[in-house]
């Protein structure tokens, strides 16, 4: 009988998930994508696949598991199986480059970025922005690889010293800054392609945040710490015009499963940054909401499994 197949190489960031399952008894596995065979002459098994591939993996030493993602993915697709987040998907995920093409593609705003390969490259590139600016990594996650520069000559002696840390993928991007009056960025997020909730972000404590209650125990990037709850707000009744584009976008890159974040500048401007299709979420924002994301992730891919078992009855 079909079932659902979770995808994805952190088995913290999928407890939740189980438990929403378990709670509705809903059939479900995990296929860990850190290494494994693919046999491209053999069918997959049946059911609803739903890919969870982070590109924050490497920090987790799968260094390759969105390669390997990539081939089960179009394994999946080409038997036609049913996959939320697939292969469009994971391509965003690991490519920011890729996410501001489809975001500029629905006249989204997205900051000022230069994609660099090279170091002297990078120092060279920066002399054509603003001061200041950012640096980012490509293939990120967690706010990998973003420091705040206020003059090239910090970037220059950072980038050419021994403490620089290139992207996974080796392209950098330098990006203009965006400052927000409050120090908070939303994150806007998507169950089934629709709007759910959105999240106010405190970021006084620097920029590598993540909601997961599982950065608390083994993630030295996210800073949560025993102050998590008050970094995490839920928006009671949030409205926003980029609400709809995004859902646009999500649709347009068959994303199913997504956090859109952007941020507010002095003058009232919306810039957005980041598309992240391995969403996590925050219990305690949650629990005062009184809402609940992998319930409705689980509640999502229960109504997909349910689908088609009757398509196929």
């Amino acid at each position: 009988m079909s079932r659902i197949h979770v995808l994805h190489e952190n088995d913290e960031w999928v407890e939740p998930l189980r438990t929403a399952l378990d709670a509705r008894r809903l059939p479900f596995d995990e296929w860990f994508l850190d290494t494994g065979v693919v046999d491209f002459g053999a069918a997959p098994p049946e059911g609803v696949f739903y890919n969870r591939m982070s590109a924050s993996s490497h920090t987790r030493d799968h260094r390759f598991g969105p390669e390997y993602a990539a081939a089960v993915l179009a394994w999946l697709e080409r038997h036609g199986r049913r996959v939320l987040n697939g292969s469009r998907a994971l391509q965003l995920e690991v490519s920011k480059v890729a996410q501001y093409a489809a975001l500029d593609a629905h006249g989204i705003r997205t900051p000022r970025t230069v994609a660099v390969v090279g170091r002297e490259e990078i120092v060279a590139a920066a002399a054509s922005l603003p001061l200041p600016f950012i640096t980012k990594h490509n293939r990120a996650g967690k706010g990998l690889g973003v420091r705040l520069f206020h003059d090239v000559e910090a970037l220059a002696e950072y980038v050419r010293g021994p403490g620089f840390e290139p992207s996974v993928d080796g392209v950098t991007l330098l990006q203009e800054y965006i400052e927000s009056p409050d120090a908070t960025i939303t994150r806007v997020e998507f169950v089934g392609g629709r709007f759910m909730y959105a999240v106010e972000v405190d970021t006084s404590q620097g920029f590598e945040l993540c909601p997961a209650d599982a950065c608390r125990v083994d993630d030295a990037f996210c800073p949560v710490g025993d102050a998590g709850a008050s970094l995490f707000r839920i928006v009671e009744g949030f409205e926003h015009p980029l609400v709809a584009p995004f859902e646009r976008v999500l649709a347009d890159n068959d994303i199913h499963v997504a956090g859109v974040e952007f941020i507010v500048d002095r003058d009232g401007t919306a810039y957005t940054y980041d598309v992240n299709t391995n969403t996590n979420y925050n219990s305690e924002a949650e629990l005062s909401a009184g809402v609940s994301g992998m319930g409705a992730l689980a509640d999502c891919l229960g109504r997909e499994l349910h689908a088609l078992r009757r398509a196929a009855s």
